[in-house]
């Protein structure tokens, strides 16, 4: 059994070589509101759902970005609302989200 039945990782780095990235696309003000709006459903905590900043995920032209494991779904996101869409359909459905799911680049 895993400590966390799902894991997020949030990508809030911030490029300083001018580039597109996460931080610059408000990153770190969306991790907080998924953080607050998680604990407010009831899903965070051991057992349930863990919410963390990630350094650099290597898709900085996609971001803001996020990946959950176990599955390794990866997600883009602009707004409050798409992250109450997925945390809506996939913590508590387990439903991706597709109009909001990266595909892995080959």
């Amino acid at each position: 059994m895993s400590y966390y039945r799902l894991h997020v990782f949030m990508c809030t780095n911030l490029r300083q070589d001018g580039e597109s990235c996460c931080a610059k696309a408000g990153a770190e003000t969306l991790r907080a509101y998924a953080k607050k709006k998680l604990r407010a459903m009831g899903e965070a905590g051991v057992g349930r759902c863990r919410i963390n900043s990630a350094g650099c995920l290597d898709r900085c032209s996609e971001g803001p970005v996020m990946v959950i494991y176990p599955e390794g779904i990866w997600y883009t996101y602009q707004n409050e609302a798409d992250i109450d869409e997925i945390l809506q359909k996939q913590v508590l459905e387990g439903q991706i989200v597709e109009r909001l799911q990266l595909k892995v680049k080959k």
